[in-house]
C-alpha cells in the first residue's frame, strides 16, 4: 500500500471522510495523525542530537530508583 498526506480546510472534512469511507478496508486504511507530532519530533530530534554528540545524561537503574524514591517520599505527606 502507498501513503499520502492530505491537508484540507476543516469545513470539508466530513465530505472527504464520506468519500474515503466508500472504499473497502482492504483498499484503504484511514489513519489520523497525532496533533502533537511535530512538537514530539522536535523533542526527540534534540534528545537524539545530545546522544550523538555525547552530551546526554544517562542513569543506571539504581540511580533512577533512588531518584524516584526521593521524589515519592518528598510528596507522600
Amino acid at each position: 500500500m502507498e501513503a499520502i498526506r492530505l491537508e484540507f480546510k476543516s469545513e470539508i472534512k466530513e465530505k472527504i471522510l464520506a468519500l474515503l469511507s466508500s472504499f473497502s478496508s482492504d483498499d484503504l486504511k484511514i489513519e489520523f495523525e497525532d496533533p502533537d507530532f511535530e512538537e514530539n519530533k522536535k523533542k526527540l530530534d534534540l534528545a537524539f542530537a545530545k546522544i550523538k554528540n555525547g552530551t546526554a545524561k544517562f542513569y543506571t537503574l539504581e540511580e533512577v530508583d533512588e531518584l524516584l524514591e526521593k521524589t515519592i517520599s518528598k510528596y507522600e505527606n
